[in-house]
């Protein structure tokens, strides 16, 4: 009990706030000793109103009570007030004593640890429903464990200490309820670590916790983390401070500091993502297709009006190929959409196939695009192949048949589930199967890597050609800055960069770029068309800005030296 006058008393007990924060000297009629901690009650302020209950200084009441106010009072973990502050204060202070072990949902273990006993690191191992013990010896075991480095205890003035191992349910407590949260707990265990009275950070060797755990879904991202009050409006999880590494039995967190800790299940798609993306792609389609049309029939045009200018008839008859490939794979994607997971699993089959061959020849497309430039731009002499542009549509859509041909063999397709961290079904596709995900490794990741990597230098070496020329006086004639933008956006395009993104939908942070990768890539059509309209049209007023004048310039430059 405090004294009327509201004069402090000294709380023993670790701290569990991270450092470098403001540093409030009272809290609650308790005086702290220098630890970071949040804005709560000060001298003077003699109570306040926290879920209907009146927090004063001279009450600092009791964990059962408190843990009965974390469970139903959301606005204990919502709120930024002084009172709802102090109060989680005082639950941490509780919690980190180490003498509740017996509450439903909280395991403690208490160890007295003598500095000059410490010979080496302190292992400890925790489960959510054992709860922490001490381990004297290396043995692999299937629970988490702790790895305290001496170091910690030797840094210690005190002669022995009090070592607080806290394994909590966070369910059954109702604690630690970030604002907003989309990630998971794992088990929704949380671990907290107290060595001695004062907070502990810093640490050279760092502390090592290891999350046991199963095999995870599917696009599941794992990180370590721990509760930072000065995040948010109340608190949250922040993994300042924490390494995530891949363990032989789970996964290791690496953290130069003690504090409460957990393992975050960050999904890639939660239900409401995915139909949100679901219905971007549906309205994607459409547009894209409707201009995968207006594509094709522009460039019929600009060839019939040109026939007689070859490298315009051939580079217009690779653009309309790459077109109608993307009007095939946005058609196949809406039956997909509508027809997975209500289709007979032979229909299913077929029509994962059919998906994963329309991707590949829009891949394939997009690489023979690369070449032709390529063709254009360095090989520009001395180059002529009978019927060329047969040979290259042999490749573009006979090329794709031959690896479905071989996936399908295998049993590589069928109903694709996208999952939750519950492993509830969010979406279904018709696909290449989950047992067969090293196909669409191999086939779709590797195969447009390469083509990527390849069309981007190719992109590079016809921006600088194109840059020369003109610096050269090559190519003569001005055009506006905006069409050059519109020209170099749209070959970017062609080359099939906008697919690049799916490389960087993986993490915590891949739901952004699943929206900009689906939106990018239903306009990847209308780039194509306004690029086609920019570059060539109308051409007879700016022959000399199009790659067929430049490209001739250049062969006729290049015998002129020779």
């Amino acid at each position: 009990m405090l004294p009327k006058d509201g004069t402090a008393v000294l709380v023993s007990g670790p701290l569990p706030f991270p450092p470098l924060l403001p540093v409030p000297t009272h809290c609650c009629g308790a005086q702290w000793s220098p630890a970071p901690i949040l804005p709560a009650l000060f001298r003077g302020d003699e109570h306040h109103e926290c879920c209907n209950v009146m927090v004063k200084q001279q009450n600092p009441g009791n964990i059962t009570h408190l843990l009965h106010l974390s469970r139903h009072c959301l606005e204990l973990w919502h709120s930024e007030s002084r009172a709802c502050a102090c109060l989680r204060e005082r639950l941490f202070r509780l919690l980190q004593s180490g003498q509740h072990s017996l509450l439903e949902g909280l395991k403690t273990l208490l160890l007295s640890v003598s500095r000059e006993d410490v010979t080496r690191d302190v292992l400890i191992t925790f489960s959510p429903t054992t709860g922490p013990s001490r381990l004297n010896t290396t043995e692999k075991g299937e629970t988490g464990k702790i790895h305290l480095p001496r170091e910690i205890f030797r840094s210690l003035s005190s002669q022995t200490v009090s070592v607080v191992v806290t394994v909590l349910d966070i369910q059954q407590l109702g604690m630690f309820k970030e604002v907003n949260q989309t990630a998971q707990v794992l088990d929704n265990t949380v671990v907290g670590i107290t060595v001695g009275e004062s907070s502990i950070s810093g640490l050279q060797d760092p502390v090592k916790l290891t999350f046991a755990h199963r095999q995870l879904p599917h696009g599941v991202t794992l990180q370590c983390v721990f509760w930072d009050p000065s995040k948010g409006q109340a608190g949250g999880w922040s993994s300042s401070g924490c390494e995530t590494q891949p363990g032989d039995k789970g996964t290791v967190c690496s953290c130069d500091h003690l504090t409460f800790f957990t393992l975050l299940l960050n999904p890639a798609l939660d239900s409401s993502t995915a139909k949100a993306l679901i219905a971007v792609a549906t309205a994607g389609c459409g547009v894209a297709m409707a201009f995968a049309i207006f594509t094709i029939a522009f460039c019929i045009f600009i060839r019939c009006r040109f026939r007689f200018e070859e490298t315009v008839h051939i580079n217009l008859g690779l653009h309309i190929n790459l077109v109608g490939s993307l009007f095939l794979l946005n058609l196949v994607f809406l039956l997909n959409s509508g027809l997975s997971g209500r289709s007979h699993p032979r229909t299913c089959r077929v029509l994962g196939g059919l998906t994963h061959y329309c991707l590949l020849c829009c891949f394939t497309w997009t690489a023979l695009e690369g070449c032709q430039l390529y063709l254009l731009f360095v090989k520009v002499l001395g180059i002529y192949i009978h019927h060329y542009l047969a040979k290259l549509c042999l490749i573009g859509w006979g090329f794709p048949v031959l690896v479905v041909g071989v996936a399908g063999v295998i049993g590589s397709y069928g109903e694709y589930s996208i999952q939750n961290m519950e492993h509830q079904v969010i979406a279904h596709l018709c696909w290449i199967t989950s047992e067969h995900l090293l196909v669409h490794y191999i086939t779709n990741c590797g195969y447009f890597g390469l083509i990527f990597l390849f069309n981007m230098a190719v992109f590079g070496v016809v921006t600088q050609k194109s840059c020369s020329l003109r610096n050269t006086g090559a190519v003569q004639g001005h055009r506006k800055p905006w069409k050059v933008t519109l020209v170099a956006a749209g070959l970017f395009c062609l080359l099939g960069a906008t697919w690049a993104l799916a490389f960087l939908t993986y993490g915590i942070s891949s739901a952004a770029v699943l929206y900009i990768f689906t939106i990018l890539n239903s306009l990847q059509g209308i780039f194509i068309f306004i690029w086609l309209v920019v570059l060539y049209y109308p051409k007879t007023k700016e022959t000399t800005g199009s790659l067929s004048y430049i490209t001739r310039h250049d062969k006729t430059t290049t015998a002129s030296q020779d």
